[in-house]
């Protein structure tokens, strides 16, 4: 079972984790704000554990909330603001909307190739590419592929690029972003934004281009293929001219 499916689990994991960094921090002769922004900022890198925004938000803010009721330490009124303007750095407000990190998990798209053939140097974005696991997993699908990825987040972004060397990686926006020159446009978001990808591939997929989506479903499309992803999480695909109709069924 997926850790994020055992709530609380991964917030205890996460603020024992915090917990643990700034006492060790303590011991080792660091300042109690330079501990409490150390812990806090491992406890907001643990945010991707959480399946959800609420979630996300309880893991980042839940160290340095109980840090603040236990009175454990006195640090500057400045450094309470810290792990608020953390979490905004990694997750702006704007991508709350969409998926904030939502990770690829290995080899969920390596069945893509048997039921969504690409040429040799085809163009293949990660729209939100996070921390870049969707782009490794397509780079596993397609090796011959040209790889971009699109992320909000700065820090996320240059992690990313880190991460995948190989790749085009920039800040954007996927909304904004032209995706007319890709053979393959990959997402991982959330239901709500489903419906806002499914008018812009309508709009800008050329003949012939994949999207494809982990997880969520496009309703309005009918997908060529539904696959099942390592983890049983289902791997749907759409290509170019995309039909209106009923679901077909998964394969």
């Amino acid at each position: 079972m997926m850790l994020s499916m055992l709530w609380p689990l991964p917030a205890l994991l996460a603020w024992a984790c915090a917990w643990g960094f700034f006492l060790g921090a303590a011991d080792l002769g660091l300042s109690p704000a330079a501990a409490m922004i150390g812990a806090s900022a491992l406890g907001i890198a643990l945010t991707r554990l959480g399946a959800n925004w609420w979630r996300r938000v309880l893991i980042g803010l839940g160290f340095p909330l109980s840090l603040a009721i236990s009175g454990l330490a006195s640090v500057p009124a400045w450094a309470w603001l810290v792990p608020l303007a953390l979490l905004l750095l990694i997750y702006p407000l704007n991508a709350w909307r969409d998926a904030p990190l939502f990770p690829t998990p290995a080899h969920a798209l390596r069945e893509l190739p048997r039921y969504a053939p690409l040429p040799d140097g085809a163009l293949v974005l990660d729209a939100g590419c996070g921390l870049g696991d969707g782009l490794i997993a397509l780079r596993q699908a397609y090796p011959q592929s040209r790889f971009y990825g699109l992320e909000w987040s700065w820090p996320l972004r240059a992690a990313c690029a880190l991460r995948c060397p190989w790749a085009h990686v920039r800040k954007g926006d996927i909304w904004r972003a032209d995706w007319r020159p890709y053979e393959m446009v990959y997402l991982f978001q959330r239901p709500e934004s489903m419906s806002r990808a499914t008018k812009k591939a309508l709009q800008q997929l050329q003949p012939g281009a994949w999207l494809v989506s982990l997880e969520f479903e496009a309703p309005a499309l009918r997908p060529h293929a539904a696959l099942s992803a390592p983890d049983g999480r289902p791997v749907w695909l759409y290509q170019a001219p995309f039909h209106t109709t009923e679901p077909a069924a998964a394969v």
